[in-house]
């Protein structure tokens, strides 16, 4: 089976991704790219979490022609190309349609530096892109142009697409992004504007996840 191990992660977190409450139904989507050969191995369009085997997630080739699979591959794969496109040193992706992120998106708000998390994506705060039809290169290219290098974009009345250096990163940062989002809200229903951390902190914070968990970390 062409991309075999890609097929089968993207198989195991999309069953994730309803566990995790960052979707419902059939919503969202995940890919990983192979960095040899360019090849990109998404979900299925339509198709329950439950369901999913390896041999039903769709390999694309980096125009978008599937090489292997007989499943149409969701409908948002134009966006995941355009992504890997702008972004070679990321290898995988996952779009949600978490509640919080979603209700956010809904305001057509960014999610700002109210959580040292936030400086997971990369930048001191999540952007959000323009409403533009869901599945159309127009919105493909609203997306990775918000997103400017940030790991993480908001979609307007839609939801989040995050990237990863690989699928656990990916995913990781969907669920740190959602968890923000949430808080975020909570503040607002709140009457209150959180106190946001300053550009100072967040470096610091992006400092201190380079060496964080067991990455790089030397036994004396």
């Amino acid at each position: 089976m062409l991309l075999e191990q890609e097929r089968i992660l993207v198989a195991e977190y999309g069953r994730r991704l309803v566990r995790s409450g960052l979707t419902t139904g059939t919503g969202g989507n995940l890919s990983v790219r192979d960095p040899a050969t360019g090849y990109i191995a998404v979900s299925p369009s339509g198709m329950d979490y439950g369901d999913i085997g390896p041999a039903d997630v769709t390999v694309l080739d980096e125009s978008g022609a599937v090489v292997d699979g007989g499943r149409r591959p969701t409908t948002e794969w134009a966006m995941h190309l355009a992504f890997y496109a702008a972004r070679p040193d990321r290898h995988a992706a996952v779009h949600t349609h978490s509640p919080a992120a979603t209700a956010l998106a809904c305001l057509r708000r960014e999610l700002p530096a109210m959580s040292y998390l936030i400086a997971l994506s990369g930048r001191d705060a999540v952007p959000c892109a323009p409403y533009r039809d869901f599945g159309t290169p127009a919105l493909a290219e609203a997306a990775v142009k918000a997103a400017d290098g940030c790991d993480g974009v908001l979609l307007a009345n839609h939801g989040l697409i995050c990237l990863g250096a690989d699928m656990a990163a990916a995913f990781q940062l969907a669920e740190q992004l959602e968890f923000c989002a949430d808080v975020y809200m909570r503040c607002l229903a709140a009457g209150q504007e959180p106190v946001l951390l300053t550009a100072q902190e967040m470096d610091r914070a992006r400092a201190q996840f380079g060496v964080y968990g067991q990455r790089g970390a030397a036994l004396t």
